[in-house]
């Protein structure tokens, strides 16, 4: 059957699902097509239910430190059958909702099914043949699974298979220490397995100042979580206890057995069967979808957003994305993606907030920077809470006081960093910050203090 639409979006990830909504009030028709869950990544297999998860790991650490409170517990035990139903539970109700939202919208139809191009214009979904003057790719990104010796020869977790694990693995052990390894880690380590986080680079997640891979590694040894950095050659083998994973590095024994194994090197687009050639799309090397700055392929009218286009890997970018293409497609509008400062979080624990530049990318950059630090241990508002790792960081122009970026890893740090963001979004100086006054106790006191003690560096 064939439909002619005003516009087709493919993928209903986090941006998906909204611009389907701006486009339904602005009065178009529109197909929205689903290969396999509403919602994406976010609501299936990342934010949702490993936030979830990291909830459930804070509460039974923090139980078991109930004596550092004046507070007696007994023992602490950990229900994974409750802790993952609880998990997948909120990522039903997300899924339904928004499904349920987009089934409400009027001239607006979901389609489930593996959409292609057959020409720039048209998209087949099954039987079904849909055309539109306007199409919007949001298909999102999956897990990376490297070509790594033995890792066709034996089970292996990513980030979507371990959240459908509802048994504690005796013994985890994660390849690759960057964002999505170092969550894990240390949920399961909080849930009471033996973990080990393997990592092929000379430190933890390496886009980050040394300062930070060297704290936020102190932390999760600090929870015996056993990390090996400098791992050359890793390969996989079965072994009677479970899965042997080789570690060629400097320092520990050249073998581990862990009984399960997750894989969390980095994600790839979902861009390779989509038929983009045969509607002239471009991708890059790694498959992502080349585009503008406002998000507009090379063919007109077919624009990418979300994951698929190497832009931002993040929730808040893709949704960033329908905003810029709304408001340039709606609203008259001239929104760029280079207009946005960068952020974004690691959700450890403590958490990492991170805005702007460091302090080495500004250097890097060629800025002449000043630099304001405060241990979190001078914080009085992670003292009263008794969770004083981490520090606070803001970077800062030396010529023109003008705010480069922030770091905020502790407690609440995901959350504080908002208030350097929003001076920087707004253009405020360093000078504004430091005069602004912020409500006491909290995390985000302290951040004008740390803007009047900004020092040039050498």
């Amino acid at each position: 059957m064939a439909a002619n639409y005003d516009a087709i979006i493919i993928g209903t990830g986090q941006a998906g699902p909204s611009l389907a909504g701006r486009l339904s009030a602005a009065g178009m028709s529109v197909a929205i097509v689903e290969r396999h869950l509403v919602g994406g990544t976010c609501v299936n297999t990342g934010c949702k239910p490993t936030k979830t998860l990291v909830a459930s790991a804070y509460a039974a650490h923090l139980a078991r430190r109930g004596a550092d409170f004046g507070v007696i517990t007994g023992p602490v035990h950990i229900d994974m059958a409750r802790v993952h139903a609880r998990s997948q539970k909120i990522s039903e109700d997300g899924r339904a909702g928004n499904e349920a939202w987009l089934r409400s919208l009027p001239n607006v139809a979901l389609f489930f099914g593996h959409a292609r191009f057959e020409v720039p214009k048209t998209v087949r979904v099954g039987e079904e043949q849909l055309t539109a003057p306007r199409i919007f790719i949001n298909v999102g990104g999956r897990a990376l699974v490297p070509d790594m010796p033995g890792v066709g020869t034996v089970p292996l977790l990513t980030n979507s298979s371990l959240l459908n694990l509802a048994t504690l693995p005796e013994h985890l052990v994660i390849i690759g220490g960057s964002y999505i390894g170092l969550e894990f880690g240390q949920i399961y380590r909080r849930f009471g397995a033996a973990v080990t986080i393997i990592e092929k680079g000379p430190r933890l997640i390496g886009r980050e100042d040394e300062e930070v891979s060297k704290a936020v590694r102190e932390i999760l040894e600090a929870e015996a979580i056993a990390i090996r950095t400098g791992a050359e050659c890793i390969r996989f083998a079965a072994h009677p206890d479970g899965i042997a994973v080789g570690v060629d590095c400097r320092d520990g024994p050249p073998e581990i057995v862990g009984s399960h194994v997750l894989l969390a090197v980095g994600r790839v687009p979902n861009t390779h069967d989509l038929g983009l050639d045969l509607a002239g799309v471009a991708t890059d090397e790694r498959g992502f979808i080349t585009v503008d700055d406002r998000l507009a392929t090379g063919v007109p009218g077919i624009w990418a957003l979300g994951d698929c286009n190497g832009r931002g890997a993040f929730t808040h970018t893709s949704y960033n994305d329908f905003e810029i293409v709304a408001a340039n497609l709606l609203d008259g509008a001239d929104r760029k993606v280079s207009d946005r400062i960068p952020c974004y979080a690691l959700y450890t624990d403590p958490p990492l907030g991170r805005v702007g530049l460091s302090a080495g990318q500004a250097e890097a950059s060629g800025y002449r920077i000043k630099v304001g630090r405060r241990p979190m241990s001078r914080v009085g508002r992670a003292v009263e809470k008794d969770e004083q790792a981490g520090f606070m960081e803001i970077v800062a122009d030396a010529d023109s006081d003008a705010i480069l970026g922030g770091t905020i890893l502790g407690t609440s740090g995901d959350e504080a960093i908002h208030t350097i963001l929003d001076m920087m979004a707004n253009g405020a100086t360093a000078t504004r910050l430091r005069e602004t006054m912020h409500i006491h106790p909290t995390v985000s006191e302290l951040i004008p203090t740390i803007a009047g003690e900004l020092r040039t560096v050498a």
